[in-house]
């Protein structure tokens, strides 16, 4: 498994870590923090440029960062006076691109298919 760490079924969650990943997915909810890991998608860069490249303002994007930070989605390195921020790892961006992939799926109205699993137990 990815980063030799053991991976927890879905559905074999408990309450406490089922509601950290809530959390976690709730970092998708404002559109300006998806922009700003769309950007960092794309590779490292400081507050001043991410708030360039998504319109904001720079305190505003360090506020957003400082959500992302805690939640494990983005890191912070020293640049001699700025900090560069990247996305945590590739499961990050793995993450956006699913979550893009999904609404895609929606918007054209691609039919779910099932899991393999799901039609083998019908």
């Amino acid at each position: 498994m990815a980063h030799g760490r053991t991976h927890r079924s879905p559905e074999d969650l408990d309450a406490d870590f089922a509601g950290v990943v809530a959390e976690t997915m709730q970092a998708l909810a404002a559109p300006s923090r998806v922009r700003i890991l769309g950007r960092l998608h794309a590779g490292p860069c400081s507050v001043n440029e991410l708030a360039r490249a998504v319109g904001m303002e720079s305190s505003a994007v360090s506020h957003q960062l400082r959500l992302l930070r805690h939640l494990g989605l983005v890191a912070g390195r020293r640049d001699g006076r700025r900090v560069v921020y990247d996305l945590y790892d590739d499961h990050v961006g793995e993450l956006l691109e699913q979550a893009i992939s999904h609404v895609e799926h929606v918007r054209a109205g691609l039919a779910r298919t099932a899991p393999a699993r799901q039609l083998a137990e019908a």
